[in-house]
């Protein structure tokens, strides 16, 4: 894929709004990759499709990782992107975001920010701050509006 755009997908309005963001930014035609890193009983996606699922069946977490990954490349392909969905059982998220753009020669990465500040900023973290901190890739954060 040349000039890949990986798209951080884990299901939320925001990672959603993130693609549409993109789209209006970077215009059509790019190729993109939409992620959606996962662990067992701490998913860290929502489903696709509100699907129920038992964290702690791996299978059922991965198969609904792969589904809401499917569900992120439908919305980049609907945002004028080529894209496909790719699935990793992966922590932490951001190292493994940082890494598939790295192994893919992504030209940029694009994820929502929850925009956490204060103790629950610190106690939970930023994948959208640590992506950027830890990439060699350019990376567009999209923001609550």
């Amino acid at each position: 894929m040349a000039d890949l755009v990986v798209f951080a997908y884990d299901g939320s309005d925001l990672a959603r709004a993130a693609i549409a963001e993109a789209g209006r930014q970077l215009g059509a035609g790019r190729d993109a990759l939409a992620v959606t890193v996962w662990q067992p009983f701490d998913v860290g996606f929502v489903p696709a499709r509100e699907l129920e699922i038992n964290a702690a069946q791996t299978e059922d977490v991965r198969r609904a990782a792969a589904q809401t990954a499917a569900e992120g490349a439908a919305l980049a392909e609907a945002a004028g992107f080529h894209a496909e969905g790719m699935e990793i059982n992966a922590a932490p998220t951001w190292k493994a975001v940082v890494d598939v753009a790295e192994r893919r020669n992504a030209s940029l990465i694009v994820l929502g920010s929850h925009g956490r500040t204060g103790l629950p900023g610190v106690l939970l973290g930023s994948v959208a701050g640590a992506v950027a901190a830890h990439s060699g890739r350019s990376v567009l954060i999209s923001h609550r509006r």
